[in-house]
C-alpha cells in the first residue's frame, strides 16, 4: 500500500485563525503486470512427428488462441481414433495451456486433470508431475495459492524420484511464484535460489535467466528496487547471450517495472518500450498488451494520465484480440485507476466493476480481491467511505482466503484510509498498524515504508504532530534505503504538513522544496502540483499571500495540463483559502464556487461539502452571517451523508462562528459542544483544543470571562501537548483578550507578549501584527494610549506589507479609539473614516458596522449629536440586515446615549430599552447590566429619582450575579470590580442626594473589598451567613450601630469627600468636605494623591537612610537603596504643610463625633496610602499623639474579623522568619541579597519573646508551611512582592532540580490558605508592605493577601526606613506587645518612644506604620519558643 499524498487546505474558524487541514487523495495500485514465468508447460515435446503441434505452440505464442485450440481439438480427436493415450494426454495438456492463456483457468484444470488422470493409468511419472505442475499454475493464477503449492510440490517430489533435475528445478522455480503471492517473500526467494542453483549445475542458461528475473520480481516485492535491477540485468544478459528476444522482451519489461517502482519513470518508459518493441517483433500479441499495459503504468506514475489510458486501451484490444479474459481484466482494473487520478470516479467505478466481473468468471481470487481494493478506493474519493469500507472488507476476507499476506496488508491499509476519512482515526491507526506488521512479517520493506506514511497521516489528524513526524521520518528512512524516489518526495511532503501543523512554516516549506525537487526529479507531474499546492499553504500560514496564491495557481495549472479534475478542485479551493487570508472574500467565494462545481462534476461528496464549508467562511467574514448559516449547514448535511466525522465536526464549528457572530452565543455554544464531543470522539486532539478556543470567545462574548478563560487554558494545554505553537500563540491572545475584559491589563499584556513572541519564532506575519494589535488594547485600556497608539501602528504596518486589508481595517478602527481617548476626536474620526472605506472595499459588514458606530461615538464627544446619530443609525441598519444581534444591541444603546446627551430623554429610553430586551434575548448578562445602568442614567438626567434607585439596582444585582460564580477567582473578581464602580458611585450618590443616609453608606460599603469579603467568609465558614447577593449591610444584620468605637467610612464624590460617622449605639452622621480650589478642574481623588505624593517629599522618605532592598517588585543584587547618611542629633524641620492639609481635609470635619481614643477608618482609594499617623492640627499635635489609629478594607471586613468563632485564631505561639538563606535562589532570573539587618530584627524579638526564630538555611518554604497554622504571631523580615504578597524563603534541601524552581523557595498566598494560618497578628517587614495597586476593591498588596489567608490583623509600612530605625521600633513594639497590650496600644506607645527619641524623632522614621483589621491582644509571655 502506498502512503498517501496528502494535500493541505486551509479552514477558518471563529477569529479567522487559520489552521491546516488534510485532505485525503487514495492512491490505487496499478495492476503491474510482471513477467513471473507462471506459463503452463507446453507438451509439444512429446508430440514426435507431428508438425501441426509446433505450428500450434507458435499460433499460441503469437497470442492466436483461437487457433491453437482448434489445432489440439483436432489432434485430441486423432489421438483417440488411433487410441494414442499418450497423445491424448498430450492434447488435453496442450488444450489446459492454451484456455490458461485465454485466462480460463477453470476449463484449463478440467484439462490438465484428464492429462493428469491418463499420465497416471500410463504410469507416465515424467507426465503426471508435468500436470501437476501445470495444476499448480492454474490454481496460482486462480488465487489459489495453497493448493498451487501442494500441486507443485508433488510435481518437484516426482523429479527428485526421476532424477530429473531440470524438471526439479522447475518445480522449485513455481513454488517460488507461489509463495511470492502468498507474499512470503523470504521463503519465495529461498526457493527461486534453488531453481537458479539448479539451472547452473545443469548448464541451463534459459533457466538460470528466468531465475534471475523470478528473484528480481521478490526484491521488488521487497521494495529492494536496486537488487532487484541487479537480478533482471543478470536474465537481459543471459537473453542476449542466448539470442533470446522473448527472454529480453520479458527482462525488459521486469526492469521496467522495477525502475517505476524506484521513481524513475523515464527509465521505466524506456524499458517496457523495448520489450513492446521485441513483443512486436516476434509477433507476442500478448506480451505486446502486457508491455502496453506497463507503459500505462508508467505514464500514469509521471501522471499523464490521458497517456496512460491510451497503452491501456491498447492492452484491452489486445487482451480481447487474443481472447486472455485476465488480461481484459488487467486492463479495466487499469483503466479504472487512470480515470480515478482524472477525478472521473464514476467511470473509474465502471471500469473496476468490469475486472471484478471477469475475475469471477475465471474464478480469479487474487483479482476479485483487488477489484474490490479498488472499487474501495474510488467510493473512497467520492466520499462514500462507507462504501469503500464494505469493498475493502470484501478484499481483505479474499486475501485471507487464498493466504495473500500482501493482499491483506494492503486491505488493511485502505481499510485505515477509509476510517480515516470518517473521522474514526483511532480505527484507522488500527488498521495501519496490521499493514505494518505484516508488512514486516514478510519483510516488505516499501510496504512497511508506506504504512509508516499512513500512520503517520493519522496520527497528524489526531493533533499528535511530533508521532506524525516520527512515522513520515522511518517512512523517508525507508524510502531512501530502497531507493523509492517518489516515496522520499511524498514522505518530504508529509513531514512539510506535520511541521506546518506544529506552527513551523520555515521547516515546512523546507520539506515540501525537497519533494518539489524530487518530483520534477522523476517527472511526476503530480507530486510536483501536490507539493506547489502545500508549498502554498505553508506561505499562507507566513502570510505571505502572493507567493501562497503564486504556488496554487501552478498547482492548478499542472491540474489542468494533467486533466486531474479533482486536484483542479483542490487547487482552487486552497485559493479560495489564501485568498479569505488575503481578505479579498469576493475572488475567495468564486475559486471556491469553482471548487464546488468541479466536485459535483466528478461526484466528490467529501471535495463538495469542503467547498460549502469555505462559502460558508467567505460569506461570514463579508457579514452574511444567514448566507454562511446555509453554506455550513450544506457542509453538515454532506458530512452526515457520508460519514466524515471530521467534517461533521468543522461544519459545527463554522455553524458556531455564524451563529456567535449573529450574537446567539447560546446557540454558539451549542455548536461548538458538538464540536467539541466529535473531536473527543475521533481523538482529534488539534480539533479539540479548536472547539475550546472557540467556546471560550462565545462565553467571553457572554461576559462570563472566567468560563472563556477555563477554555482557553485547555487550548493553550492541548495546543502545548502536541506542539502546535500556532496554536498555543491564538491561545495565549484569546487569553490576552480574556484578562483585558476583566480589566487584568498586565497579565493581558503578559499573554498578548507570549502570543507575539510565537508568531515571530514561527514566522507568522499576519499573527505578529494581530498580536501588536491586542497589545494596543490591553494598554488603551491601561490608559497608556501612547503606547497603544505605537502598537496599532506596528499592526498597521504589518497589515500593509502582507496585504492583510482586513487586518489594516482593524488597526485603523484601534487607531481611531486610541485618539479617541487622547480627546483628540477630528484624529480618531479621520481613523475610523478610512476603517469604514476599507470595510466597504472589502465588503465586510461587521467592520462596516463598527465603524459606523465609532464615528458615531466620536462625533458624539465632539458634541454633534446629530452626526453620530446619523452614523449609529447607519450601525443600526447594517446590524439588522446582516442579523447581528449584539451589534443591534450596542448600536440601540450608543444611540440612547447621544439622544440622553440631546436631552431626548423618551427617545434615550426608548433605545435604551430595545438594547436590554436585546441583550436579555441573547443572554448577555454584562450587556444587560449595562443598558440598566444607561436607563438609570437617563432616569436620573430626567429628575425621576426612584426609577433612576431601581435600574441601578437592578444593574448591580445583575453585575453581582455574574460575579457570584463559584469558580471566578479571588483577582478575577478584583479585575472585574474595575468594570462597574461608576454604578455603584452612581446609587449611593443617588441615595444621599434623595436624604437616605444609610442607604448611601450600605450601598459604598456593599462595593468595598468585595473580593476579600469572600476570601474572608470562605475562610471562616460564613459563605451563607454573609451573603453577598443583596447588600452586604443588610444580609448579615449589620446595623451601623453595632459597629464598636468610632469609624469614619470615607468616598469621593467629585470635589468632595464624603465621611459617614459611625458610633455605637448612635445614628449614622454624615460629613461632606470640599476639597481644593473651586475653580481647579482637579476632583478630590486627584487632589488627594497630589498631597499623598508631596507628604513624602516633605517627610523626607528615603532621604539619607540606610534600607536594605526587601522588595521582589525591583529585585537587586545589592542590599541596599542608598548610602547610609549621617543621623543627625537635631531633630529637622517638621513638614507641617502637607500634613496639616490632611488633617483639615481629613480629621477637622469629623473631629467632634470622635468618642473615645480609638479611631478606625475605612478609607478609598489614595486616601489607603495617606500616614494617618503623622497627621497634625494647627497645636502641631500628631494624630497617633490624640487617637489610636487602625485602618479596615471595609465595614463588613471587620464584622467578619469580629464575629470568626473565638477559637479559630491561636491565642499563644509566635513564628519569626529573617533573612531566609537566598543564595541559590535566581527570581526572575536575578539573584536576590542576603539581609543581615533582618536577621538582626528576628534575633532581638526571638530575644524579647523567648523564641527561637528561623534565620537563614533554616528559614525553609516547608519549615515555615508547617509552624504557619501553630502560631498567634508571625513575624516576616525577608524578600516580598507588594501585590501578590509572595515572600521569598530559603529553598527547600529536598526538591526536583538542582537549581531551585519558585515552588521551592517561594511563599505565595495559595501556599498560606492551604497551611491554615491561624495567627492573630502577622507583622510584614518588608519594603512598602502597606502599598499595592489602588483598585476599587481597596489596595490590592501584601496585607490584604494575608488577611485574605487568615490572619486577623496586620501590622504594614507605608514606605521604607532605615534599618537602625526599624530595630528600633520593633524592639519598642515588641516590648509593649509582651506586656499584653493591645496591637493599636503597642503601636502607639513604640512610635511615641520614637518620636521622643534624638536619633529616630523625625516623621520618617515612625509614620509609615498601619495597623490594618482588628485590634487583638497575644499571649506573650517571653516563654513563647515555637
Amino acid at each position: 500500500m502506498e502512503s498517501q499524498e496528502r494535500s493541505a487546505h486551509v479552514v477558518s474558524d471563529f477569529d479567522w485563525d487559520m489552521s491546516a487541514a488534510i485532505t485525503v487523495v487514495p492512491q490505487t495500485k496499478e495492476n503491474q503486470d510482471r513477467e513471473q514465468d507462471i506459463s503452463p508447460v507446453d507438451n509439444s515435446q512429446n508430440a514426435k512427428g507431428l508438425r501441426p503441434k509446433l505450428k500450434a505452440s507458435q499460433e499460441q505464442t503469437r497470442g492466436n488462441h483461437g487457433k491453437t485450440i482448434e489445432h489440439h481439438e483436432r489432434q485430441l480427436q486423432i489421438s483417440k481414433e488411433m487410441e494414442d493415450k499418450a497423445g491424448e494426454g498430450g492434447a488435453y495438456g496442450d488444450l489446459g495451456c492454451a484456455y490458461h492463456s485465454l485466462g480460463d483457468f477453470k476449463k484449463a484444470i478440467d484439462y490438465h486433470e484428464r492429462d493428469l488422470q491418463i499420465a497416471k493409468e500410463m504410469r507416465d511419472k515424467a507426465g503426471e508431475g508435468r500436470a501437476y505442475g501445470n495444476l499448480g499454475i492454474a490454481y496460482h493464477c486462480l488465487g489459489d495459492f495453497h493448493r498451487a503449492i501442494d500441486y507443485h510440490k508433488r510435481d518437484l517430489q516426482i523429479a527428485k524420484k526421476v532424477g530429473d533435475k531440470a524438471g526439479e528445478g522447475g518445480a522449485y522455480g513455481n513454488l517460488g511464484n507461489a509463495y511470492h503471492g502468498l507474499g512470503d517473500f523470504s521463503r519465495a526467494k529461498e526457493y527461486h535460489e534453488r531453481h537458479q542453483q539448479i539451472a547452473k549445475e545443469v548448464g541451463d542458461k534459459a533457466e538460470e535467466g528466468r531465475a534471475y528475473g523470478r528473484l528480481g520480481n521478490v526484491y521488488d516485492s521487497l521494495g529492494d528496487f536496486k537488487k532487484a535491477i541487479d537480478y533482471h540485468e543478470r536474465d537481459l544478459h543471459i537473453a542476449k547471450e542466448m539470442r533470446d528476444k522473448a527472454g529480453k522482451g520479458r527482462a525488459y519489461g521486469n526492469l521496467g517495472n522495477a525502475y517505476n517502482s524506484l521513481g524513475d519513470f523515464h527509465k521505466a518508459i524506456e524499458y517496457h518500450e523495448r520489450h513492446q518493441q521485441i513483443a512486436k517483433e516476434v509477433g507476442d500479441k500478448a506480451g505486446e498488451g502486457l508491455a502496453c499495459g506497463n507503459l500505462g503504468n508508467d505514464y500514469h506514475s509521471l501522471g499523464d494520465f490521458h497517456k496512460a489510458i491510451d497503452h491501456h486501451e491498447r492492452h484491452l484490444q489486445i487482451a480481447k484480440e487474443v481472447g486472455a479474459r485476465a488480461g481484459e481484466g488487467h486492463a479495466y482494473g487499469n483503466l479504472g485507476s487512470a480515470y480515478h487520478r482524472l477525478g472521473d470516479f464514476h467511470n473509474a467505478i465502471d471500469y473496476h466493476e468490469r475486472d471484478l466481473r471477469i475475475a469471477k468468471e475465471v474464478a480469479d481470487k487474487a483479482g476479485e480481491g483487488r477489484a474490490y481494493g479498488s472499487l474501495g478506493s474510488a467510493y473512497h474519493s467520492l466520499g462514500d467511505f462507507h462504501k469503500a469500507v464494505e469493498y475493502h472488507e470484501c478484499h481483505l476476507k479474499i486475501a485471507k482466503e487464498v493466504g495473500d499476506k500482501a493482499g491483506e496488508g494492503g486491505a488493511y491499509g485502505n481499510l485505515g484510509n477509509a476510517y480515516h476519512g470518517l473521522g474514526d482515526f483511532h480505527k484507522a491507526i488500527n488498521y495501519h498498524e496490521r499493514d505494518l506488521q505484516i508488512a514486516k512479517e514478510v519483510g516488505h520493506k516499501a510496504g512497511e515504508g508506506g504504512a509508516y506514511g499512513n500512520l503517520g497521516n493519522a496520527y497528524h489528524r489526531l493533533g499528535d504532530f511530533h508521532k506524525a513526524i516520527d512515522h513520515h521520518e522511518r517512512d523517508l528512512q525507508i524510502a531512501k534505503e530502497v531507493g523509492d524516489k517518489a516515496e522520499e518526495g511524498r514522505a518530504y511532503g508529509n513531514l512539510g504538513n506535520a511541521y506546518n501543523s506544529l506552527g513551523d512554516f520555515h521547516k515546512a516549506i523546507e520539506y515540501h522544496e525537497r519533494h518539489l525537487q524530487i518530483a520534477k526529479e522523476v517527472g511526476d507531474k503530480a507530486g510536483e502540483g501536490l507539493a506547489y499546492g502545500s508549498l502554498g499553504n505553508a506561505y499562507d500560514s507566513l502570510s505571505n499571500f502572493h507567493k501562497a496564491i503564486d504556488y496554487h495557481e501552478r498547482h492548478l495549472q499542472i491540474a489542468k495540463e494533467m486533466g486531474d479534475k479533482a486536484g483542479e478542485g483542490r487547487a482552487f479551493g486552497n485559493l479560495g483559502y489564501t485568498y479569505h487570508s488575503f481578505s479579498d472574500f469576493h475572488k475567495a467565494i468564486d475559486c471556491h464556487e469553482r471548487y464546488l462545481q468541479i466536485s459535483k462534476e466528478v461526484g466528490d461528496k467529501a471535495g463538495e461539502g469542503g467547498a460549502y464549508g469555505g462559502l460558508g467562511s467567505d460569506y461570514h467574514s463579508l457579514g452574511d452571517f444567514q448566507k454562511a448559516i446555509v453554506y455550513h449547514e450544506r457542509h453538515l448535511h454532506i458530512a452526515k451523508q457520508v460519514g466524515d466525522k471530521a467534517g461533521e465536526g468543522g461544519a459545527y464549528g463554522g455553524l458556531g462562528s455564524d451563529y456567535h457572530s449573529l450574537g446567539d452565543f447560546h446557540k454558539a455554544i451549542d455548536y461548538h459542544e458538538r464540536e467539541l464531543q466529535i473531536a473527543k470522539e475521533v481523538g482529534d486532539k488539534a480539533g479539540e483544543g479548536g472547539a475550546y478556543g472557540s467556546l471560550g470567545n462565545a462565553y467571553h462574548s457572554l461576559g462570563d470571562f472566567y468560563k472563556a478563560i477555563d477554555y482557553h487554558e485547555r487550548d493553550l494545554q492541548i495546543a502545548k501537548e502536541v506542539g502546535d505553537k500556532a496554536g498555543e500563540g491564538g491561545a495565549y491572545g484569546n487569553l490576552g483578550n480574556a484578562y483585558n475584559s476583566l480589566g487584568d491589563f498586565h497579565k493581558a499584556i503578559d499573554y498578548h507578549e507570549r502570543d507575539l513572541q510565537i508568531a515571530k519564532e514561527v514566522g507568522d506575519k499576519a499573527g505578529e501584527g494581530a498580536a501588536y494589535g491586542n497589545l494596543g488594547n490591553a494598554y488603551n485600556r491601561l490608559g497608556d494610549f501612547h503606547k497603544a497608539i505605537e502598537y496599532h501602528e506596528r499592526h498597521l504596518q504589518i497589515a500593509e506589507e502582507v496585504g492583510d486589508k482586513a487586518g489594516e481595517g482593524g488597526a485603523y478602527g484601534n487607531l481611531g479609539s486610541d485618539y479617541h481617548s487622547l480627546s483628540e476626536f477630528h484624529k480618531a474620526i479621520g481613523y475610523h473614516g478610512r476603517h469604514l472605506q476599507t470595510a466597504k472595499e472589502l465588503g465586510d459588514k461587521a467592520g462596516e458596522a463598527a465603524a459606523n458606530g465609532n464615528l458615531g461615538n466620536a462625533y458624539d464627544s465632539l458634541g454633534d449629536f446629530y452626526m453620530a446619530i446619523e452614523y449609529h443609525e447607519r450601525h443600526l441598519q447594517i446590524s439588522k440586515e446582516v442579523e447581528d444581534k449584539a451589534g443591534e444591541g450596542g448600536a440601540y444603546g450608543n444611540l440612547g446615549h447621544a439622544y440622553r446627551r440631546l436631552r431626548n430623554f423618551h427617545k434615550a429610553i426608548e433605545y435604551h430599552e430595545r438594547h436590554l430586551q436585546i441583550a436579555k434575548e441573547v443572554g448577555d448578562k454584562f450587556g444587560t447590566a449595562q443598558s440598566l445602568n444607561n436607563l438609570g442614567n437617563v432616569f436620573e438626567d430626567q429628575g425621576s429619582f426612584l426609577n433612576a434607585l431601581d435600574y441601578y439596582s437592578s444593574s448591580l444585582s445583575k453585575l453581582n450575579e455574574i460575579r457570584a460564580h463559584p469558580q471566578l477567582k479571588d483577582k478575577w473578581k478584583i479585575s472585574y470590580r474595575d468594570t462597574y464602580n461608576d454604578v455603584y458611585i452612581r446609587l449611593w450618590r443617588l441615595h444621599l442626594r434623595q436624604g437616605r443616609v444609610v442607604d448611601s453608606l450600605r450601598v459604598a460599603e456593599d462595593g468595598r473589598a468585595q473580593a476579600l469579603r469572600d476570601l474572608i467568609e470562605a475562610k471562616y465558614g460564613f459563605q451563607e451567613i454573609y451573603s453577598w447577593s443583596h447588600s452586604s449591610v443588610k444580609s448579615t444584620g449589620f446595623y451601623p450601630r453595632s459597629i464598636p468605637g468610632t469609624t469614619v467610612f470615607m468616598a469621593f464624590s467629585k470635589k468632595k469627600i464624603v465621611f459617614w460617622v459611625i458610633r455605637k449605639d448612635k445614628e449614622v452622621t454624615l460629613r461632606r468636605k470640599e476639597i481644593g480650589d473651586h475653580e481647579s478642574e482637579r476632583d478630590a481623588t486627584t487632589f488627594i494623591w497630589t498631597l499623598s505624593q508631596k507628604a513624602l517629599v516633605e517627610i523626607g522618605v528615603c532621604s539619607g537612610v540606610e534600607i536594605e532592598n526587601r522588595s521582589l517588585d525591583e529585585p537587586r543584587e545589592t542590599g541596599l537603596t542608598t548610602e547610609r547618611a549621617p543621623i543627625r542629633d537635631s531633630r529637622s524641620v517638621l513638614p507641617k504643610e502637607t500634613l496639616r492639609s490632611f488633617y483639615d481635609a481629613i480629621i477637622v470635619p469629623v473631629a467632634d463625633l470622635v468618642d473615645g481614643n480609638d479611631l478606625i477608618l475605612v478609607p478609598e482609594g489614595p486616601l489607603c496610602l495617606v500616614p494617618y499617623a503623622a497627621l497634625m492640627n494647627q497645636k502641631q499635635e500628631h494624630l497617633f499623639e490624640l487617637l489610636r489609629i487602625r485602618v479596615i478594607p471595609s465595614l463588613t471586613t471587620l464584622k467578619l474579623l469580629t464575629d470568626c468563632p473565638t477559637d479559630f485564631h491561636n491565642k499563644t505561639g509566635a513564628l519569626l522568619v529573617g533573612d531566609p538563606c537566598v543564595e541559590e535562589v535566581l527570581y526572575k532570573g536575578i539573584k536576590l541579597c542576603q539581609l543581615p539587618y533582618a536577621k538582626k530584627e528576628v534575633e532581638m524579638i526571638g530575644r524579647i519573646l523567648g523564641t527561637a526564630p528561623l534565620v537563614g538555611e533554616k528559614a525553609t518554604k516547608g519549615e515555615v508551611l508547617k509552624q504557619l497554622s501553630t502560631v498567634a504571631l508571625v513575624h516576616i523580615a525577608a524578600h516580598g512582592k507588594m501585590e501578590t504578597g509572595e515572600i521569598a524563603l530559603a529553598p527547600n534541601p529536598a526538591r526536583e532540580s538542582h537549581r531551585p524552581e519558585e515552588k521551592d523557595f517561594l511563599l505565595t498566598m495559595a501556599d498560606v490558605l492551604e497551611a491554615q494560618l491561624r495567627a492573630r497578628l502577622v507583622v510584614l517587614s518588608c519594603c512598602h508592605s502597606a502599598q499595592g495597586e489602588i483598585k476599587a476593591e481597596g489596595v490590592v498588596g501584601i496585607a490584604r493577601a494575608f488577611l485574605g489567608a487568615g490572619a486577623r490583623s496586620v501590622l504594614v509600612s507605608l514606605w521604607a526606613i532605615d534599618d537602625e530605625a526599624t530595630f528600633q521600633f520593633m524592639k519598642h513594639f515588641y516590648e509593649e506587645l509582651v506586656k499584653g497590650r493591645r496591637v493599636s496600644e503597642a503601636l502607639h506607645e513604640a512610635m511615641k518612644r520614637m518620636k521622643e527619641s534624638k536619633r529616630f524623632g523625625e516623621v520618617k522614621y515612625w509614620a509609615p506604620f498601619v495597623l490594618i483589621g482588628d485590634d487583638v491582644t497575644l499571649e506573650l509571655n517571653g516563654n513563647d519558643a515555637v
